[in-house]
């Protein structure tokens, strides 16, 4: 797919490097990147990613905007004070850029939706402030075969690495087990206001360089900045054969068949109704439609669209049956991600008319009915 005119004026520089050019930035037009959270290093990773043209980015925080994060998140501003930081961000990137997709996931990760949230990317941000979460992500990207780029910061220092399946040791090669460890965050010890600008900049390059297949990764290799003394050092590492995840005999491994996980060539098929076609053709009543709410049924009752069937996505195979007749499948979630996996999953399951609701209720509510509780 050829790049609009208006995509060459903005991309022009990115297309004056041989290195890059317009195949380069074709491939980060379709990449899809997942920012865990939308703090000190999310912020700035996500603006970079979203000026670079990343044609996919997901960004997910459960957590709102604090006064306190203002000397640093430098997505938000005072207006935005209370708001969801992850809606406030995906704004806030497509204000940026708006030749872009970006999705809010405002939740919180866990085991339990891991293998849901990562399924429709390629690539994953970590910029967490969580021990317990910076080995979760590490451990789902390995068993699920994402790039991640980790990085860490406190106080005046910094630190960065990359892995990619199957070419590199994974973040518990170099960590194997500080799960208990006691880590001050930036509320206790304090953080220079610039230092996760400089390492979340890194981490935005990192993944630009991965997406259009340039330079050499932080493979291997922690890179380590001390602001105070603004010096760099890199410590070389090496697979561990003992490791948990990635070693020659791990204790962590992917679960059998988790619910409405699908690979990403899975994911490639899926057909997507935006918010506003879904609400013409449903007006119109020209082909007929059945909406399947994919959330669970706590989710469900808060409001969901009319006539919606809540069919949760864990379950969605025991509905196996009642895919034929009665027309075209809409699944639809909250955000576009679990309804997506539906979709696949669907097809998979041999589903031949199966779309999903683009951008969830969030996009119906903002294009369409605002009055909707999603």
């Amino acid at each position: 797919m050829t790049l609009s005119p208006e995509e060459r004026l903005r991309y022009s520089r990115h297309l004056a490097l041989p290195e890059i050019g317009a195949g380069g930035q074709r491939q980060l037009r379709a990449a899809r990147v997942l920012v865990i959270g939308a703090g000190g290093l999310g912020c700035p990773a996500a603006l970079y990613l979203a000026a670079a043209g990343v044609g996919r980015i997901g960004v997910l925080d459960f957590d709102r905007v604090d006064a306190s994060n203002l000397q640093r998140q430098v997505l938000y501003d005072s207006a935005d004070i209370g708001a969801p930081k992850a809606e406030r961000a995906r704004a806030r990137l497509l204000a940026l850029n708006p030749h872009i997709e970006v999705t809010a996931h405002v939740l919180e990760l866990h085991a339990a939706n891991v293998a849901e949230v990562l399924g429709p990317y390629d690539i994953v941000v970590d910029g967490s402030d969580r021990i317990g979460t910076r080995y979760l992500v590490n451990d789902a990207c390995v068993l699920y075969r994402k790039s991640l780029v980790a990085a860490a910061i406190h106080r005046f220092e910094g630190q960065a690495m990359t892995f990619v399946p199957g070419r590199a040791p994974c973040y518990r090669c170099l960590f194997p087990d500080m799960a208990g460890a006691p880590v001050a965050n930036c509320a206790e010890a304090g953080v220079l206001g610039v230092l996760p600008g400089v390492i979340g900049a890194i981490q935005a390059t990192e993944v630009i360089k991965l997406a259009s297949n340039v330079g050499q990764p932080l493979l291997g290799r922690l890179l380590t900045y001390d602001a105070l003394e603004l010096r760099f050092h890199e410590l070389r590492f090496a697979r561990r054969a003992d490791c948990a995840v990635c070693g020659e005999h791990p204790s962590i491994r992917v679960p059998q068949d988790p619910p409405g996980f699908c690979t990403l060539e899975q994911l490639e098929g899926v057909r997507s109704l935006p918010a506003g076609q879904l609400a013409q053709r449903l007006r119109s009543g020209s082909t007929p439609l059945r909406l399947i709410d994919v959330r669970e049924p706590a989710e469900f009752v808060l409001g969901h669209l009319p006539q919606a069937l809540n069919w949760p996505l864990a379950t969605l195979e025991q509905h196996r049956a009642e895919f034929a007749g009665g027309g075209a499948l809409v699944f639809v979630c909250r955000s576009g991600v679990r309804s997506r996996q539906a979709c696949a999953l669907a097809a998979r399951l041999g589903a031949t008319d199966a779309w999903q609701l683009e951008g969830g209720l969030l996009a119906w509510q903002s294009q369409v009915d605002p009055a909707i509780k999603v």
